[in-house]
């Protein structure tokens, strides 16, 4: 198996499609699906199966998706600290939430890359409980997401850079659309659909569900919060979202914000470094900008995409570049 392959097989499985795949790497449907092709072949498993309109991974899907991802940070931040020697660039690495790479990384960096000509960024996807680890071994120089436990790492300077609302969001045709004050209680029996982050305790599902006290037995994971929206508009299931990243499908009228009593919960994401002083000048200068109202004007604007000048490689372990070259 090749590092193209691989990039391609992680992209079909964090977007829930061919397409989008293709579309985020720059190169024909037809490729992406040779390469995926390729690696059914070498390792003798279908990795994924399409139910609905989406993509679920096989466990050996799963597996590979989560080694792809690994082998393809590997690699670009090889590429990434030899090409920092020749330019002499600052490499700072990223550790973020499947929810915050997926909504939130992409205009936060493409803001931020105004300010900070001379920054390359190494994003990777972690579990936000090995966020202060991470930090402590030196292993990422920020990380963007749930505050990392101070307990374990008391020195961090942690900083709220995002408000954020969640909402539960149904198909127009729900049972409960319209109703009021509907209780918790009343969605245990519903079939949860849920992005990358998964609904272990950690996960902003996972705590909800543990905050009211149900315990859903129909749980579906997809590879992101984009297709699981998918599943909810065609009817397949409920899900907790980011309020803002629901805007255009509640405006279209593709899926309903139900009135469940508690919602919208509010919380708060931290940009989290060493001290000053014992941390990249590129970090603490992120993580002043992130709480900087420039910042949430970014992130909340429509998504446009990010410029090409600033994406070095088409893996979910997302390399960023600030300036194009000449």
């Amino acid at each position: 198996m090749t590092l193209r392959q691989l990039a391609c097989f992680a992209t079909v499985a964090r977007l829930g499609s061919v397409k989008a795949a293709a579309r985020e790497l720059g190169i024909s449907e037809p490729a992406v699906s040779a390469a995926v092709g390729a690696l059914r072949g070498e390792l003798d498993d279908q990795l994924y199966l399409r139910e609905g309109h989406g993509l679920v991974l096989t466990a050996q899907g799963r597996r590979l998706a989560s080694l792809a991802t690994e082998i393809g940070a590997l690699a670009g931040r090889a590429t990434t600290a030899l090409d920092e020697r020749d330019h002499g660039e600052r490499l700072l690495h990223i550790a973020v939430t499947g929810c915050v790479e997926e909504h939130i990384i992409g205009p936060l960096l493409s803001a931020f890359s105004e300010r900070t000509p001379d920054v390359l960024a190494n994003v990777e996807v972690a579990g936000a409980a090995s966020f202060a680890e991470l930090l402590d071994r030196r292993r990422a120089d920020i990380t963007l997401g749930p505050r990392p436990g101070l307990a374990e790492a008391p020195d961090l300077i942690t900083a709220p850079f995002l408000r954020y609302r969640m909402v539960i969001v149904a198909p127009p045709s729900h049972r409960l659309a319209g109703v009021d004050a509907i209780p918790p209680a009343a969605l245990a029996g519903e079939r949860w659909l849920v992005g990358s982050e998964g609904a272990d305790t950690a996960s902003p599902a996972g705590q909800y569900f543990t905050r009211v006290r149900i315990e859903p037995s129909d749980v579906r994971v997809f590879p992101s919060d984009a297709a699981a929206l998918s599943g909810v508009a065609a009817g397949e299931g409920v899900m907790l979202a980011l309020w803002h990243a629901t805007a255009v499908e509640l405006r279209a009228g593709s899926i309903v914000r139900l009135a469940v009593r508690g919602m919208p919960l509010v919380d708060l994401w931290y940009a989290s470094t060493l001290p000053d002083g014992h941390c990249l000048t590129g970090a603490s200068a992120l993580r002043r900008f992130a709480a900087t109202p420039e910042a949430t004007q970014a992130i909340a604007a429509p998504r446009r995409g990010v410029p090409a000048s600033i994406v070095r490689a088409p893996v979910h372990a997302t390399l960023w570049h600030s300036v194009a070259r000449g």
